[in-house]
């Protein structure tokens, strides 16, 4: 089992930037595939992107697809998500995830989470 804690979350204005970051200890983070989804209250948990184990490939949803990017240092055993031009539709908390399987954007497929950070966009 992998635990994840992410941070980097906040308030912030309509067209500015943050970065999240997720650190991971326990097994083995190069093998694992690393994802980020988001979620508001009474609503279904919502991909945003996936990175596979050697940062070659990468998935985004359309959504954030031109503004954010995802990314990973394995040495450090962290994924980011840089979040630019970010707006208040992308207010939400924001959870990553790991997966021991393949790239995807379904929520099941990660068997582990963090606790999510908060970010509010205001405009």
């Amino acid at each position: 089992q992998v635990q994840l804690v992410e941070s980097g979350g906040g308030l912030v204005q309509a067209g500015d930037s943050l970065r999240l970051s997720c650190a991971a200890s326990g097994r083995e983070f190069r093998s694992l595939v690393m994802g980020w989804f988001r979620q508001l209250p009474g609503k279904e948990r919502e991909f945003v992107a996936a990175i596979n184990w050697t940062g070659g490939r990468t998935l985004y949803a359309d959504s954030v697809k031109g503004r954010f990017t995802i990314s990973r240092e394995n040495a450090k055993k962290t994924v980011y998500l840089q979040m630019n031009s970010l707006k208040p539709d992308d207010t939400a908390v924001y959870y990553c995830a790991a997966s021991s399987t393949f790239i995807s954007r379904s929520p099941s497929d990660f068997g582990s989470w963090g606790q999510g950070t908060q970010v509010t966009v205001s405009s």
